[in-house]
């Protein structure tokens, strides 16, 4: 084998330049596909991540109110609308709530402490506010504990601060601050020195916001029993019953208008179901991931089309020699092999040197955007690429050059 392999060494030591050069852009390739690979990976499992949501059934309306309200009038204006939501034929239920899973807008993200005098918080967690409809409106699965009852809710005007003394959590914040399972009954702190008790746990609650600050806490969210009484005006979440949504969403701002006129609800993004929600939440992951897949299917085709190239004008430069070697014997298949196997030296020592940046590349990703360390099966994913890559690309070229005739070794130089 060492005796086939000599002669393609020395022929390419002739050829340092271009060798170098596709070695190069062989490693680089292997470097930027692989890690956009695992970033298009991992937005998508971040775009599939559950909300506990009903969320073929569930619709928001941002509600704003056409003139100022005290607090004591935007609840009673809240109450009357939920109402009105609540007796349409195709509403299941309704809710009201400063923000929602995957809003994007609205809503707190408060530092979580198990004890008062705690510097550095345990954890950071969603908080949304919402009455003794909030799970069931929008389909979230109690399992443990209890829902809010009626006399737990309390009404909470924009500039209140309120801390009730009961709290819903997510199943995530839960194992979170009491990893042997006992949360239910259990207390914490959350900016403040009044404890929340845990009533109930749901097994899923994603927060509203998504960046990338936040994935560490992904899913720890709780609910405050409170009303949303803001004078600015309020979300309504509303779940209609099962194949009904088109209906529910059409009838719902017609009624909503119809008790008090007093309102804007904005024409573009003012009236969505949850369909809608979830697409403009996740736009910046859809984008990147589209984005990567552009950059890799321009950085292989860019690869390949440079191995043609420098194989083809290697085919070209080399005619009377591989017309000598058909003189002296050599079968089309051998010449064939002789190619196959020079490009895939080239690709090994390029792949070499593309491991290393590869991981290289993916610890400066991890330092800068916090992205996750890499599995393995990415690069080796990367090396098989590149290899079948190359040998695709270098096939037609060598095939043309096995079929050189002998005559060309009588042709002058």
């Amino acid at each position: 084998m060492s005796m086939h392999i000599q002669p393609i060494l020395a022929a390419l030591r002739k050829h340092k330049a271009g060798t170098l050069l596709i070695a190069l852009q062989i490693a680089l390739t292997l470097a930027i596909v692989c890690n956009a690979l695992f970033i298009i990976h991992q937005r998508l499992a971040h775009i599939a991540e559950p909300t506990g949501v009903d969320e073929s059934n569930v619709f928001v309306i941002e509600n704003m109110w056409g003139e100022q309200y005290n607090k004591q009038q935007a609840a009673a204006n809240v109450e009357q609308d939920l109402a009105t939501l609540r007796n349409l034929p195709a509403v299941q239920d309704a809710t009201q709530s400063d923000s929602y899973p995957l809003s994007t807008v609205g809503g707190s993200d408060n530092f979580i402490t198990l004890k008062v005098d705690q510097v550095e918080p345990t954890t950071d967690a969603t908080v949304y506010s919402g009455d003794e409809h909030f799970l069931h409106t929008l389909g979230l699965k109690l399992i443990a504990g209890r829902d809010f009852r009626a006399d737990e809710v309390k009404d909470a005007g924009q500039r209140d601060v309120v801390v009730p003394p009961v709290t819903i959590i997510s199943k995530a914040m839960a194992d979170k601050l009491y990893p042997n399972g006992d949360a239910l009954g259990k207390s914490f702190y959350s900016m403040s020195s009044t404890p929340v008790t845990i009533v109930g746990i749901v097994e899923t609650m994603q927060r509203s916001r998504l960046g990338a600050w936040a994935i560490p806490y992904a899913e720890q969210s709780m609910v405050w029993p409170i009303r949303d009484a803001s004078p600015l005006g309020v979300f309504y979440i509303v779940r209609a019953k099962p194949g009904q949504l088109a209906a529910a969403m059409q009838e719902a701002p017609k009624a909503l208008y119809a008790a008090n006129r007093m309102r804007i609800i904005n024409p573009k993004d003012g009236l969505m179901s949850f369909a809608q929600v979830r697409r403009r939440a996740y736009d910046s992951d859809r984008g990147m991931a589209i984005l990567m897949g552009i950059i890799c299917v321009v950085l292989l085709a860019i690869t390949g089309a440079g191995i043609v190239g420098l194989t083809s004008f290697w085919v070209g430069q080399r005619r009377r020699q591989i017309g000598v070697r058909r003189a002296l014997g050599a079968t089309h298949r051998d010449i064939l092999h002789y190619f196959l196997t020079e490009n895939l030296l080239i690709s090994v020592g390029g792949i070499g040197v593309g491991i290393v940046l590869t991981f290289g590349l993916n610890l400066w990703l991890v330092t800068r955007f916090e992205l996750g360390i890499m599995p393995l099966t990415y690069v080796l994913s990367g090396v098989v690429l590149l290899i079948v890559l190359g040998q695709g690309a270098v096939f037609a070229p060598a095939l043309r050059a096995s079929r050189v005739p002998p005559v060309e070794a009588t042709r002058p130089a």
